[in-house]
Order: structure tokens, then C-alpha cells, then sequence
């Protein structure tokens, strides 16, 4: 695998390394900046494929592939001035920045591809959507747990979207929490028992066989406590305000 290099080392870049270089016989080398420079030097100091380098240049000119992870607001000022050869591949996961934008702000004519790994990674159980397709980028996120090519811009949109409700899902979990402990349940008991329970409810997504409805559907019994909290909570108007949500975040994207 080629040398990678990482500009913005967050909770992404760090998934990135750890799945590269976590009992893996033969890891790429990684050169990371300084930004996110805790991370950054705990990750040299676990893995002895890893190097903090003085600037953000030093990482473009060491790397054949270019991995770009700063925050949407404010990427320009943060690659301002940064020089990446047309010889290099560039991945950029930056969130809601096109390829013609962030092509503007290089100045470069290398191969660009947008990226959405997700902290999965870290255990290569990420499925990364990707756009558009090239060898080199397929191969690494191959690695990381599989990859996804899409079309065009529009559709990777869409998948960008997504990723959005992740946090979503926790807010959930905590909420039931809170609920049970209001109820006279030890906090510590309730978080227990709500991480037992979806963990398991996460495994059978495995199952492909089965559609997600049918997963849900199958999870039910007539009349029971499943459907019933479906049918009261999550009801048609739940529904779509889940979709408007959607629809405002996809247009903010793009």
C-alpha cells in the first residue's frame, strides 16, 4: 500500500490509522499533521508505522495518498496554500464540499475522490461510500472494511445525508436511560441493560436475508409491546419529520 498521509487528525483520522495499523502484519506508513496534535502523537507513540510531521506540507510532499479530514467550516483557511503534486491521489472526507470547491482551493490537477469512512474503520467493519471510483482509494478502504463506489456527486450526497442521524441513535439510547431512571432504575443499571439490548438488536443487521422492515416486522408480535410503541411514537407524522430533517440536511450539503 502507498504512503498515506492525513491533514486533521480527529475521531475519523485516528478510525483511519487504527485500522491500518492495528495488529496488522505489514502496515502502510502514515504521516499525520500536527493538527488534532494529541491524537496525532498518541497515535506515533502506539504504532511505530506512524509519524507526526512539523506541518501539513511535509504531509503532502511524504504521502502518495492524501487524506483530507479538517472541518468543513473554515477547510479553506486550513489548506490554505497547501501544494499537492499532480502525481498524488487526494481523498477528501470533509463533509459537504465538492470536488470542484476543494479543487479550487488546491490549485491541483491529482486525482480527487470524495470519501465517507465511517469510525467503524477502526475495527474495518466500515463500508465507505466513495466518489468517484479509482483503483488506489477502492484498495484502501477495501482494507477498512469494504467500499462503496457511487455514481456522481448527487447520490454521494444522499449517502452524506445519512450519516447525519448517527448521533441520533445514542441521543435515543440516552433518552431511554433517562426514562428508566426516572422510574427508580440505578442509572448505571439502566445504561447496562439499553447497551445489552441494542447490541444485540445491532448483530441482526448482519442477517442480509432479510429486508430492514422485515427485520423490524420480525421483531414483532401482534398487539405487542414492540408494535405498540411503533405505532403510538414512531406514527406517519414521526415519520415525516424525520424525512423534512433529511431533506433540509441534503440541501444543506449540496
Amino acid at each position: 500500500m502507498d504512503r498515506i498521509g492525513i491533514i486533521g487528525v480527529g475521531e475519523i483520522g485516528r478510525a483511519i490509522v487504527t485500522g491500518l495499523s492495528d495488529g496488522v502484519e505489514k502496515p502502510p506508513q502514515i504521516c499525520l499533521s500536527p493538527r488534532g496534535a494529541r491524537t496525532a502523537a498518541e497515535l506515533a507513540e502506539r504504532y511505530p508505522n506512524v509519524r507526526v510531521c512539523a506541518d501539513n506540507q511535509e504531509v503532502a510532499d511524504r504521502a502518495d495518498t492524501v487524506i483530507l479530514a479538517v472541518r468543513p467550516h473554515g477547510h479553506a483557511e486550513a489548506l490554505a496554500g497547501l501544494r499537492i503534486g499532480d502525481g498524488k491521489v487526494v481523498i477528501s472526507v470533509i463533509a459537504g464540499v465538492s470536488i470542484s470547491e476543494l479543487r479550487r482551493t488546491l490549485g491541483t490537477g491529482a486525482p480527487m475522490v470524495r470519501a465517507i469512512p465511517l469510525p467503524a474503520a477502526r475495527e474495518r467493519r466500515s463500508v465507505t461510500v466513495t466518489h468517484p471510483s479509482h483503483p488506489a482509494v477502492e484498495s484502501l478502504f477495501d482494507a477498512l472494511g469494504g467500499v462503496l463506489p457511487v455514481a456522481d456527486e448527487a447520490a454521494f450526497d444522499v449517502y452524506s445525508t445519512l450519516t447525519g442521524t448517527l448521533t441520533v441513535h445514542y441521543w435515543y439510547l440516552a433518552t431511554l436511560a433517562d426514562w428508566a431512571s426516572r422510574q427508580g432504575i440505578p442509572p448505571e443499571d439502566a445504561d447496562r441493560y439499553i447497551r445489552s439490548l441494542f447490541q444485540g438488536v445491532g448483530r441482526a443487521l448482519h442477517d442480509e436475508n432479510r429486508s430492514l422492515h422485515q427485520l423490524a416486522g420480525d421483531h414483532e408480535t401482534p398487539n405487542g409491546s414492540n408494535e405498540r410503541i411503533r405505532t403510538t411514537w414512531f406514527d406517519t407524522s414521526n415519520a415525516e419529520a424525520l424525512s423534512k430533517a433529511l431533506d433540509a440536511l441534503l440541501a444543506h450539503l449540496r
